[in-house]
């Protein structure tokens, strides 16, 4: 029985988060700080790979890899590589998710959704359920999505891989 609830439970997902991205034109999940509606899409596909760290301000690893991210992001903004980050604080916790970007002096920019928004958002995209924070997302210069991870996930582990897919994508040409 289990895995039939499972499987259905998954189907709804699906169908909410098709409905959430079908919607995406007159329904933002994301906004920037400042409150403007704010689209992924908008951060995806112009040429350079994205990694979407999507975290909470109080999240634990969240902290301890925002710093490195931020580093990488201003060693790489030129080398072909950005970072977005997608805070699930919240407009409840709107003050919260700027005192991390704050206290991180993050200089990559930062989005915030509805932890359930988020989330639905993030099963449309990879069809897999958000695991909890942080979790992040990979898109090449094309906009497609190449990688999701949750968990910690080292900068080096992120440069390796985009390094293997861009030889790959050379040896393609």
């Amino acid at each position: 029985m289990l895995p039939v609830l499972k499987s259905a439970s998954m189907a709804l997902l699906l169908t909410l988060s098709a409905t959430v991205l079908a919607q995406s034109d007159s329904l933002s999940v994301f906004s920037d700080l400042d409150g403007n509606p704010q689209r992924l899409e908008d951060y995806t596909g112009n040429g350079k790979w994205l990694v979407v760290m999507i975290w909470a301000s109080d999240c634990h690893i969240c902290n301890m890899e925002a710093p490195a991210y931020d580093t990488f992001h201003e060693a790489q903004q030129d080398q072909g590589t950005a970072v977005l980050g997608i805070s699930m604080d919240g407009e409840e916790n709107r003050a919260a998710a700027e005192k991390f970007i704050e206290r991180h002096g993050l200089s990559f920019p930062n989005l915030i959704g509805e932890p359930g928004m988020v989330s639905l958002y993030y099963a449309a995209m990879t069809q897999e359920s958000l695991r909890g924070t942080p979790t992040f997302l990979v898109y090449d210069p094309d906009g497609e999505i190449v990688a999701a991870q949750a968990g910690a996930v080292s900068v080096d582990a992120i440069e390796s891989f985009i390094a293997k897919q861009n030889a790959a994508r050379l040896a393609k040409n």
